[in-house]
């Protein structure tokens, strides 16, 4: 009776038991070699242990396989964990808010809001950041604002291939609540491990671990690649990974998947209509299946991801190999997002921001928003401590009309300005950065030295009344001042923010220069034109002004056409929608109402052809009683204002007209 009892006990445990407790405990169970990393992790479910943990390493070293397990790990002791991947969110409060109402189903429009929602979930709630060092644009915010409103019952995990900023480290009452994890290589005994489950021979297993050194993802390519023969033994990890990364894709069975791997590593994300575009002789369908089917590809809302490490490998070996092919991915990649932007919703626009981004490789434009160094430098908000470091540093670099001018702003509007703190917390650096319509005495800026001539270049060329303007006073790093500079980098990046936060609207901003000699050809290159008429004399120098308008399409807008130069792609935008102008270079021709309509008409279907009736029903109604004709003659005055880009507009016979943008 007793041993026939117990089994129906046993079989409605098992009964019980879910699919996704099995998968849960796998989990954990692949985590080979982390188990001392598992359980400082397991530290943060403690009471009055550490309430933010930092993992991070290079590429590959499994630090999202430890977030997964410790995931699983932390829901069996009663958390309830919520994960966010960061390369998905845009980088400012907006996008993080909406993220993170996405996942926990509520609608959170401020820090409190997000405090009270995770607050009432569980007595420990754990929210994990993944590969964070794409957001290291808020990270001062996540520190300063986010993280301390959070309840009690909050831990975060930051997840990435940094180490973590030093605010964090060096700011009072932090030190003791911070847990920091750098991920290894794994142990012999591990490796071993991991290469038994992957059904390794043991003659097999020895080679590949002197050959990987315990990197996990270079283990799991030594495997999956079928090749053992390279002598790598003496390179360093990252080139160990690189040269299983080329096997690897040598090694796929047929040159289709191998061309589609290749389109792949171009792009941040792989769609179906990315793939069409990179490869219009393809099946998109045929070709996406094939990629995703490949190890090291992971599906997620956006698209497919190849692992990053990989991506940059086979993406450098194209270039290197067939730069025709690598080129010509990008470019058709961007025509096509190009295209999907005009449609997106806000709520999409940061993904084809961050696609642009990725397209990006010319040194000044991506240092613009990646700047190297830069990582370890915190920005933050100055606060009235912060007085003396500032005054030195003026004091170092400006002479006294232009000390006296700078401080005179800090007295006045100490909230623009912005610090750069160094690894031990002390000010490297500091900008000035406002609104131009926020609250400005109009008095007083009409006597600034530097804001009189930005104002009335506002005056003569006006923005659109819902535009935005950013007026930049000056950046000074401590010890080189306005020379480019860690801290400098650090305060571009931070710069990016505010760009991000105020996109669609932000317009145009303005800055002072020195040096113009050096920065010159830079900002020319992002797009900035130095106004000659605009600059000021302090002290016997010359602050020249660069100025940078985004275009009617804003940030996202201007980094298009940073990508378009880049690429050799003429620029589509022709049309001022907002000021109802033709833009073309440095001048700009007015439109009528009906030049306008027509325009705008053509340009939002680049390459459809549209048919004179549509033109002559949508704007000129449909009780119109004259003839066509009328189409024909706002096209022939729209050519005549496009002088030599009047080819935009292609004749289609027997239809109507088609705008077709020329590229080079």
């Amino acid at each position: 009776m007793l041993a026939g009892s117990a089994r129906p006990t046993a079989d409605l445990a098992f009964m019980n038991l879910r699919i996704g407790d099995i998968v849960a405990t796998n989990v954990s169970t692949d985590c080979i070699g982390r188990e001392n990393e598992l359980k400082l992790l397991e530290r943060l479910l403690a009471d009055g242990g550490p309430v933010i943990a930092r993992v991070h390493g290079i590429g590959g070293i499994g630090k999202s396989t430890l977030l997964s397990a410790f995931a699983a790990r932390a829901e069996q002791l009663g958390a309830t964990v919520i994960s966010l991947d960061c390369r998905a969110i845009e980088p400012t409060e907006r996008g993080f808010l909406s993220e993170l109402s996405a996942a926990v189903g509520a609608d959170l429009r401020s820090p409190d809001d997000a405090a009270h929602a995770l607050g009432r979930f569980a007595r420990r709630v754990v929210l994990m950041l993944d590969t964070y060092e794409r957001f290291r644009l808020m990270d001062s915010w996540l520190r300063q604002l986010f993280v301390p409103s959070l309840s009690a019952n909050v831990r975060i995990v930051l997840c990435g291939r940094d180490p973590m900023m030093t605010g964090w480290l060096t700011a009072p009452g932090w030190h003791d609540l911070i847990l920091t994890l750098a991920l290894d290589t794994l142990g012999d005994r591990a490796a071993l491990d991991l290469l038994e489950r992957s059904q390794a021979s043991a003659a097999d297993a020895q080679q590949i671990m002197r050959l990987t050194r315990g990197h996990p993802l270079a283990l799991k390519l030594a495997v999956a690649g079928g090749r053992r023969t390279v002598d790598l033994e003496s390179a360093v990890l990252p080139r160990v990974v690189e040269e299983l990364t080329r096997l690897y894709v040598a090694e796929i069975g047929d040159a289709f998947t191998r061309r589609v791997l290749n389109a792949a590593s171009v792009v941040r994300r792989t769609t179906l209509s990315l793939l069409s575009a990179m490869l219009p002789d393809a099946s998109p369908q045929d070709a996406y299946e094939r990629l995703r089917a490949l190890p090291f590809v992971t599906i997620s809302r956006e698209g497919l991801h190849v692992h990053d490490t990989m991506q940059q490998t086979i993406a450098a070996a194209l270039k290197a190999a067939d730069p025709t092919t690598y080129r010509e991915h990008r470019r058709a990649a961007f025509r096509q997002l190009r295209t999907e932007f005009r449609n997106a919703g806000a709520s999409e626009m940061w993904r084809y921001t961050a696609d642009m981004l990725y397209i990006i490789e010319n040194p000044v434009t991506r240092n613009a928003f990646f700047p190297p160094n830069a990582n370890l430098l915190a920005v933050e908000t100055a606060s009235p401590a912060d007085c003396p470091a500032i005054e030195a540093i003026v004091a170092r670099h400006e002479g006294d009309e232009a000390a006296a001018w700078l401080l005179g702003w800090w007295r006045r509007a100490p909230q623009a300005f912005r610090v750069v703190r160094d690894q031990h917390g002390a000010l490297a650096g500091f900008y000035v950065l406002f609104e131009a319509s926020s609250d400005l005495d109009v008095a007083s800026t009409e006597a600034d030295p530097v804001l009189r001539g930005w104002q009335a270049d506002l005056r003569r060329n006006p923005v659109p009344a819902d535009a935005r303007v950013l007026f930049c006073l000056r950046w000074l790093g401590a010890a080189n001042g306005e020379a480019p500079s860690p801290e400098q980098g650090a305060i571009w990046l931070d710069m990016k923010r505010s760009y991000m936060e105020m996109r669609p609207h932000l317009r145009r901003i303005y800055l002072p220069v020195n040096d113009i000699a050096t920065y010159g050809p830079i900002a020319a290159g992002l797009g900035f034109r130095v106004l000659e008429d605009a600059g000021t004399s302090l002290d016997g120098k010359t602050y020249h002004t660069a100025m940078l308008d985004f275009g009617p399409q804003s940030v996202d807008g201007w980094l298009a056409g940073l990508v378009a130069t880049e690429l050799g792609i003429e620029d589509e935008q022709l049309l001022d929608a907002d000021a109802r102008e033709l833009v073309l270079g440095e001048s700009r021709v007015p439109l009528t109402r009906r030049e306008f309509a027509v325009m705008q008409m053509l340009t939002e279907r680049p390459g459809t052809a549209i048919d004179r009736d549509a033109l002559l029903d949508t704007i000129w109604g449909r009780d119109y009683e004259g003839g066509s004709n009328v189409v024909d003659a706002v096209v022939r005055l729209l050519r005549k204002k496009l002088g030599d880009r009047a080819s935009c507009i292609e004749s289609v016979s027997g239809v109507g007209y088609r705008f077709r943008q020329k590229s080079a």
